[in-house]
């Protein structure tokens, strides 16, 4: 026979009597207010530790209407983009004491509005960051998101074509693009090629960098039909294939510009399997720059977003959302930097926005 009883939970008044303090002051301890002095919160900390008290997250959450975690969809984790972002959500929610919940949609529109249906139905989450490449502006339009932001907010990562009732964070893919096209033609390429994009309707964030790529084609001169070869997606091995195909025809480009860093390193597979030299016989720019990008042969010229800021405002957006506050839909664009490393022109400079 076990004569032992279980040991009774330590409470907050537990923690209250030992410090010598109210149990108001131990609540604002433990949930973080800055009012307290640094004096008062060593002494609680010390009476918490020493009777190893454990608040009820559960029950504190509920009272202040958060469930301290988010979901962020992603399309696809294997793209260096999406997985970097991801890490950058993590941590800058980390410093928010919120957990991040991580799923892939595979680009899928199908996907993308069951998940976020779901967790606008349940309560298991503050807000979902969406970086969808499925559904369009007027996908998300249909979704009455103006009635489940009341909810559960959600904020857009990336680019949209069009307005909608979500708040959006992301940089001037236009612009972005428009730059590193410039920068191929005046290394004195003339014949550019940009790549990517779905071979069937384009997505909405490769929209943007076309548009861009072809508005520094024309402001130069130089012809865009012609100019735009798809990738099946955004894989390495589908830009291998696909650079492989292209520098077998009648015409082939002297400069690529990829719409990602994943696009670029198959690139640079291709031409280097190929025999052809970088940047000599043609000049490779990407976008994002990965972190691999920097450590290539040669190092991989690109776009970089500021993955840190993009985090950082779409928490903010969200928990703001959370909080009540009543606001028009919200458009926050970032800096972006282009990279210009050897894969262009030999040297390695930063030019920012």
């Amino acid at each position: 026979m076990n004569d032992r009883t279980p040991a009774k939970a330590v409470t907050l008044r537990d923690v209250a009597a030992h410090a010598g303090v109210s149990p108001r002051t131990v609540s604002n301890v433990v949930n973080g207010f800055a009012h307290v002095s640094p004096a008062m919160r060593t002494k609680v900390q010390a009476s918490i530790e020493a009777l190893r008290y454990r608040p009820n997250l559960l029950a504190r959450s509920l009272r202040q209407g958060r469930t301290g975690h988010i979901l962020l969809l992603v399309p696809d984790l294997t793209v260096a983009y999406f997985a970097e972002l991801a890490h950058e959500v993590v941590e800058r929610a980390g410093e928010l004491g919120t957990t991040v919940m991580v799923d892939e949609t595979g680009g899928d529109a199908g996907r993308e509005r069951a998940m976020l249906d779901d967790a606008a139905e349940s309560s298991w989450v503050d807000g979902v960051l969406l970086s969808s490449l499925g559904l369009g502006s007027t996908d998300l339009d249909g979704m009455d998101l103006a009635g489940m932001s009341t909810r559960m907010p959600v904020v857009l990562l990336g680019e949209r074509t069009a307005s909608s009732s979500l708040d959006h964070v992301g940089i001037d893919n236009v612009a972005a693009a428009h730059a590193a096209t410039t920068h191929l033609i005046e290394c004195g390429r003339t014949r550019v090629v940009a790549l990517g994009g779905n071979g069937g309707p384009i997505d909405a964030t490769s929209q943007l960098r076309l548009d861009g790529f072809n508005r520094a084609m024309t402001a130069a001169g130089l012809p865009v039909a012609g100019r735009h070869v798809g990738t099946p997606d955004y894989s390495r091995e589908s830009a291998r294939a696909v650079v492989t195909d292209l520098m077998d025809g009648p015409e082939p480009p002297d400069a690529l510009f990829c719409f990602s860093d994943d696009l670029a390193c198959g690139a640079l597979r291709a031409l280097y399997d190929l025999g052809i030299r970088v940047p000599t016989d043609v000049a490779v720019a990407g976008f994002d720059d990965a972190g691999v990008s920097a450590y290539l042969t040669p190092g991989l010229t690109s776009i970089r977003q500021d993955r840190t800021a993009i985090a950082r405002s779409a928490l903010e957006m969200l928990y703001e959302r959370k909080s009540g506050h009543e606001l028009p839909p919200r458009d926050v664009t970032v800096s972006y930097e282009l990279v210009v490393r050897e894969s262009t022109n030999g040297a390695a400079v930063t030019r920012r926005s």
